[in-house]
């Protein structure tokens, strides 16, 4: 069977999770825990990261943060993970849902205005499969209304708008390092933002509500409860696996980037024929290979071929179903306008297998199978 997914493993992982057990200190904030943070503030040019434990808790803080209250309404796309509207309705936000662009399958940037209202607090651009949102739109949005952006980079680690890290150009960013992303350390995330006001309160937060950070500084000679927070800090064995992953990130970049060229060039020829749409990566965008998809005619075309692909061994599948027509997003959210995209896009994607560690030949089976396929009955 060739996996849909694996987690990338490229040497010294297990090099520097010994180094940390011999260092004595598993908790985080030690050494790894430094060396990612500031790896990703020199490499992005963010003022600051903290590690988390997840880009949910990653989400969860910025939220916090943007002093999300009961009754405040957050906007976002519906074609998400669950993470992205639950960070806001722990908070007692409504979300409202927008349909997204068909090119990029990303909020459409031109539907947010017409969806703020008095009681809009914050935007949530989703980049989807790490090519990034129409930001400067939605950053003149925000600023027009007063309004916080938080980026859910989950998938757009290393990807980049005009020139800027997806993660650095709202007000927080939100990255995932969970074991499906281009660089894991199996569970974990991180939060960026540029303004240091923040930073107090975010160390605070992550710290069970403590000023340990400070402590740890030699700020404070004692870390006492001081706010509201949580456990969001990871372990070190976590981090020394991701930081192995940063030090070989352009191997791990490149190899990714392969594996989507082969796919795109090679299945130019069904796109040519009308049978498939390929990924659409717009002009000042620079994507990061997190996944290549492809969309087909419709559901039933794409269950017949993940049933013809699972037959010859490959594990391909489909990916969100929109959380507006879900029990909960009925229950916390509302959809403003109307459906014309997210429905429709979501039900004739397909997600190819992805992975650092793919073989080659691999690939080369995975679309020698779409290729043979007989089943798209005709065009789109």
């Amino acid at each position: 069977m060739i996996d849909f997914n694996r987690p990338a493993f490229t040497g010294r992982e297990m090099e520097y999770i010994k180094d940390a057990v011999d260092r004595g200190m598993l908790c985080g904030d030690g050494i790894y825990t430094r060396r990612c943070s500031q790896w990703m503030e020199e490499k992005f040019q963010v003022r600051k990261v903290l590690l988390t434990t997840s880009c949910t808790h990653a989400l969860e803080m910025a939220a916090y943060l943007s002093d999300i209250q009961p009754g405040d309404e957050v906007i976002m796309p519906s074609y998400t993970f669950v993470s992205t509207a639950d960070a806001f309705v722990l908070r007692g936000a409504k979300v409202v849902f927008v349909d997204i662009r068909p090119d990029t399958l990303n909020m459409d940037e031109k539907l947010i205005e017409d969806a703020v209202t008095p009681r809009t607090r914050a935007i949530v651009p989703v980049h989807y499969a790490g090519v990034a949102c129409e930001m400067d739109t939605i950053m003149a949005i925000a600023a027009k209304y007063g309004l916080k952006v938080i980026e859910d980079a989950a998938q757009g680690v290393d990807a980049f708008y005009k020139g800027k890290a997806l993660g650095s150009i709202g007000d927080f960013g939100c990255y995932s390092f969970h074991e499906t992303k281009n660089y894991t350390m199996g569970e974990g995330g991180a939060l960026l933002f540029q303004d240091e006001k923040y930073l107090d309160r975010a160390e605070i937060l992550r710290e069970k509500g403590t000023d340990r950070s400070k402590f740890f500084r030699g700020q404070v000679d004692k870390y006492r409860w001081v706010d509201y927070g949580s456990s969001y800090l990871p372990s070190e064995l976590n981090a020394a696996y991701l930081y192995a992953q940063l030090e070989e990130h352009e191997k791990i970049s490149h190899k990714r980037m392969e594996i989507y060229n082969y796919y795109h060039e090679n299945l130019k020829c069904l796109a040519d024929e009308g049978k498939i749409e390929q990924p659409s990566v717009p002009e000042g965008c620079v994507h990061n290979a997190h996944m290549y998809y492809i969309k087909v005619r419709d559901m039933e075309v794409r269950t017949r071929l993940l049933s013809y692909l699972r037959e010859r061994g490959i594990c391909s599948v489909f990916h969100y179903v929109p959380l507006h027509s879900s029990p909960a997003g009925k229950k916390f959210g509302r959809f403003h306008g109307e459906d014309v995209y997210t429905t429709k896009e979501s039900e004739r994607l397909l997600r190819l297998p992805m992975f650092y560690n793919l073989d080659m030949e691999d690939v080369k089976k995975v679309v020698d199978a779409i290729v043979s396929f007989d089943g798209f009955e005709g065009k789109l």
